[in-house]
Order: structure tokens, then sequence, then C-alpha cells
């Protein structure tokens, strides 16, 4: 008994310090890319090194910028897309055939992580786009934006829900484990807000390629969810069905 609660204990420890590093590599990454906005926007320094850096990378060429943020929007898509998939097979307890149940579900945090990594640069390289560039106050707020204000804002408050959702990982054990599980039904929303974001603010949405991409892997979302609400139903009413079993000491007292 005592090996296995030394063991426990160090998945534990190992758990808690896994998110301690993930939570401060997050933090870590926006403050450096707040204070690397600052300086390169504000200080004399940050002009010069933005111009070095446009002329060894022709930063100054408009396709650049929206080569830089299409490309991180689709990684953070798929991440996304990866995130909700891993989540709604993770109930299944088809990973326990391969994986760890500790394994799948730290995998899981670090993907919806990454994901907002991507977001952030996705969205940050909107306010030096030369074409079309975006205010700090029009990224943050929703529906403020001058390009489609209704499907950016969704991408907005999808990303909002994102942070939302992730950081109940860090939050379990202080709020439960029924808050953390309805909390966590808020991907859904999320996913559905990001498909809308990316379909109909996206630039790449009128090619047929980008659509049946689209289509694919929300039917492969709405799939799971369907087949995660069934078995959720149908454990439900095994449990419902058990036979109640009498008191064998209630008996012996009669």
């Amino acid at each position: 008994m005592s090996s296995l609660k030394t063991i426990s204990n160090e998945s534990t420890h190992k758990r808690v310090t896994m998110w301690i590093l993930g939570g401060g590599f997050l933090m870590g990454a926006l403050l450096l890319g707040a204070l690397g906005f600052f300086i390169i926007k504000y200080l004399p320094i940050g002009q010069a090194f933005a111009t070095l850096l446009s002329r060894l990378f022709a930063l100054n060429n408009t396709h650049t910028t929206w080569y830089i943020t299409r490309a991180a929007g689709w990684v953070a898509y798929f991440l996304l897309w990866f995130s909700m998939v891993w989540g709604l097979a993770i109930p299944t307890k088809f990973f326990e055939r391969f994986l760890s149940p500790t394994f799948a579900v730290d995998f899981h945090e670090y993907i919806s992580l990454l994901s907002i990594g991507f977001i952030l640069l996705h969205v940050s390289v909107l306010m030096i786009d030369q074409y079309l560039p975006f205010s700090l106050v029009q990224i943050l707020v929703p529906f403020i934006s001058p390009y489609r204000p209704l499907w950016v804002g969704l991408g907005v408050l999808g990303f909002y829900l994102t942070l939302l959702v992730t950081i109940t990982f860090y939050l379990r054990k202080k709020i439960g484990q029924k808050k953390f599980k309805a909390i966590h039904t808020l991907s859904l929303i999320t996913y559905l807000g990001v498909v809308l974001h990316a379909f109909f603010a996206g630039s790449d949405s009128s090619l047929g390629a980008v659509q049946f991409i689209y289509l694919v892997t929300f039917m492969v979302v709405v799939f799971l969810t369907s087949f995660w609400l069934i078995r959720a139903r149908q454990i439900k009413n095994k449990k419902d069905e058990r036979p109640l079993i009498p008191n064998p000491t209630r008996a012996v007292r009669r």
C-alpha cells in the first residue's frame, strides 16, 4: 500500500509541475509578446529593429503579414479541432488501450495551450498588417472590427472561451469535477464560433478545397459529439435500471 501511495504522490507531483510549467509558459509568452509589441511600437530601438527585420525578410510587403496570419490561423484551427476530437474521445475510454488516462488528459491540455499560442500569433500580426491593420481595442473587443465585424467578433469570443476552458485545467480541484465538466462543455460553442469565424471571415473560404476541409472537420466533431451524448445517455439508463439491493442487516433486525 505504501508503494502505491508513493507512486500516486509522485504522479500528482509531476502533474502539478507540468501544469505550473504549462501555465508559466503561456503567461511568459503573453508578457514577452506584450513587451515586444511595446518596444517595437513606441521605442526608437524597437523601430530600428523593425526596420532591420523589414529589410531582411521583406516585412514591408503587404503579402508577408497576410501569409503569416493566414498560416497561424490555419494551424490554430487544426489544433483546436484536434483538441476537440481528443477531448471527445477521452470519455469513451478509447485511449486506455494504448495510453494511460493521465497522459491522455495532459496531452489534451497541451494541445489547447499550443492552439492559444498560435491564436495569439494570428491576431498579433494583424496589428502590424499594412493592408488592413487592426488596433488592440478592435482585437480585444468583439464586433467592432472594420472587417466583417460579426464573424470576427465570433472569433474573439471563441478565443476568450478557449482561454476560460484551458484555465479550468489548473482550477479543477478548486471548482470541483462537476463545474469543470460543465465549463468544458463550452468547448462545443467555442468550436462552432471558430468554424463560423474561419468560414465567413477567412480569406480562403471561397476555395472549394477549403470549404471541403471545414465541412469534413465539422462533421467529425458532430459525429463524435452525438456518439458522446448517446453513450452518456446509455450509461445513465443502466445506472437507473440497476435493482436496489436490500440491506441484509435491516432484514435480520426484523
